[in-house]
């Protein structure tokens, strides 16, 4: 005799649960893809320049490895910067450690007007010492080398540094962030001392007037 064909009953009210729920979490797989893309999308906004590769060397016991070691500055161009060093065998993965290293260490620097610093301000560390003096606009980057970079990462249009100490990269860049660090904005000065932003600013710029006259009359 011939079997009747067997016939599926309909899902139970569990089937349909474990359904949705499935749905469910390919809807929250779709939203990390997401994400992840649009952490993508920030980084590769992000500005990087190479400042220096080194080639160095590690003695073992067959005599010695050599390999490649990357000084990399990354920025957004709008107030973020980093720093970062890597070292591999080849250049190209030296590079792209240094890159990620200094993603992850990016400080956000208050700008004046988008273009230059708030005021001058000193930086150290072991034997580099710069100097960061704010400057009117037209003045350009001046600054060589490493911090030059920074710059440029940073996104400063105007602006006048020296270095006074070790002209070792590495030296430099740490001192030149150690300078970045140490400015103040003038709404972190009032929020400081309990004042409006237009008393500190204001302050500013008449002690600023007072002294482009005095520099016209010694003309």
């Amino acid at each position: 005799m011939a079997q009747e064909p067997k016939t599926q009953g309909p899902k139970g009210p569990n089937q349909g649960q474990r359904g949705g729920q499935r749905g469910g979490r390919g809807g929250q797989r779709g939203q990390r893809g997401d994400r992840q893309d649009r952490g993508d999308r920030d980084g590769d906004e992000l500005i990087d320049k190479l400042v220096g590769i080194n080639r160095v060397a590690k003695v073992v016991k067959g005599g010695r490895r050599f390999g490649f070691a990357a000084l990399v500055v990354v920025g957004d161009g709008r107030g973020r910067v980093g720093f970062g060093s890597g070292k591999a065998r080849e250049v190209p993965e030296a590079i792209r450690k240094a890159t990620e290293s200094a993603k992850r260490k990016l400080i956000r620097v208050p700008l004046r007007e988008g273009r230059t610093l708030h005021h001058d301000v000193q930086g150290r560390f072991g034997a580099g010492k710069v100097i960061v003096r704010a400057a009117p606009a037209g003045t350009g980057i001046i600054a060589g080398g490493p911090m030059r970079a920074v710059f440029e990462t940073l996104g400063v249009q105007d602006v006048v540094a020296k270095s006074n100490g070790s002209p070792n990269p590495y030296n430099m860049i740490k001192a030149t962030f150690d300078a970045l660090q140490n400015l103040a904005s003038p709404r972190a000065i009032a929020a400081k001392r309990g004042k409006k932003v237009s008393d500190i600013v204001g302050r500013r710029d008449g002690a600023q007037a007072v002294k482009d006259q005095a520099e016209k009359e010694t003309a």
